[in-house]
């Protein structure tokens, strides 16, 4: 389910490829109806859910000063509300057999935002905040039916080629990047083991998490200072460049973009930190997380030291 045809088509014939089956659905997820008239659709065409899985989401990389009500609007009605009434949708049919699975797919930054995407973070942690809402209300009710969170790292994605920017230069994911596919396997892991409240994908999502947990205030200035330079490229930015937040770009031309960005050459395809939070659980994870921590503890002392050098004088 999306809002684009041609990605839809492409998705499902590679699926039908591998032996699969699939329908592509075009659907809004800003509007409740049209999602649940796709997962009624879904049922008459494969049975029963299983796997629920919300992922859409839409950003506007900016200044909050500069962003509009309608962007912001838009932003938090896919990014949030999609998920809201996907859930809605999947409970609805999940209810009456106590059984299923829903996955949100969440970002390091559903815990630690940063500066220029004040809208999608803002989402995320809605998101956040909501599934713990849900999830306490089914162990309440004793239910079978489980709620789980990935939180991915940065993406290699054609998001970055298509998003509403009023960046001078082309936006890009901070690095470091991965390729879409570890977060695929990801998801795939967390459909097949529920009970884990969060999954963290990629080290640097470790790390983030850890960060904020430990160092809350030092991560605001050190966000503050790299957080600008670190979502742009070298690369002036296209003011012609159309944009998806109202409307998809796929269908216009007829083509499918498919899962990779434009940063293949820098994007990682193995992630350690993922084997080890799924061999080794929690455990593995938060070594993991430390690690990176560790690895990035000189930059962080540098600046505390920077700025405390900088109030003295």
């Amino acid at each position: 389910m999306a809002r684009g045809a041609a990605g839809l088509a492409a998705g499902a014939e590679e699926i039908e490829k591998a032996g699969g089956k699939a329908i592509p659905i075009v659907t809004d997820v800003s509007d409740p109806a049209q999602v649940d008239a796709a997962a009624a659709r879904a049922e008459e065409a494969f049975g029963p859910i299983d796997v629920w899985v919300n992922s859409a989401f839409c950003s506007v990389f900016a200044p909050f000063a500069t962003i509009t009500p309608e962007e912001f609007r838009r932003v938090t009605e896919v990014t949030y509300l999609g998920f809201v009434y996907g859930t809605m949708a999947a409970l609805a049919r999940m209810r009456p057999r106590d059984a299923g699975t829903i996955v949100q797919v969440g970002s390091a930054l559903a815990v630690r935002s940063i500066p220029l995407q004040s809208a999608y973070c803002g989402a995320k942690h809605a998101i956040n905040g909501f599934t713990e809402s849900l999830r306490t209300e089914l162990l309440h009710e004793h239910s079978n039916i489980h709620v789980t969170v990935v939180q991915m790292p940065a993406l290699n994605t054609p998001q970055f080629s298509w998003v509403r920017s009023r960046l001078p230069n082309r936006p890009q994911p901070v690095p470091p990047i991965y390729q879409p596919e570890i977060a695929a396997r990801a998801i795939t892991f967390a459909a097949d083991h529920p009970n884990r409240k969060h999954y963290w994908a990629g080290i640097s999502t470790a790390a983030t998490i850890l960060g904020q947990r430990l160092m809350p205030a030092l991560l605001d200035r050190y966000l503050a200072r790299t957080g600008y330079d670190s979502q742009q490229t070298d690369e002036p930015a296209d003011d012609q460049q159309p944009d998806n937040l109202f409307s998809p770009l796929d269908n216009a031309a007829g083509t499918d973009h498919g899962a990779h960005g434009d940063f293949d050459n820098r994007a990682h395809r193995h992630s350690p930190q993922q084997w080890l939070a799924q061999h080794a659980g929690p455990v593995g994870t938060v070594a993991a997380g430390a690690a990176a921590m560790a690895a990035a503890g000189w930059n962080l002392r540098h600046l505390n030291e920077s700025d405390q050098r900088s109030t003295h004088v």
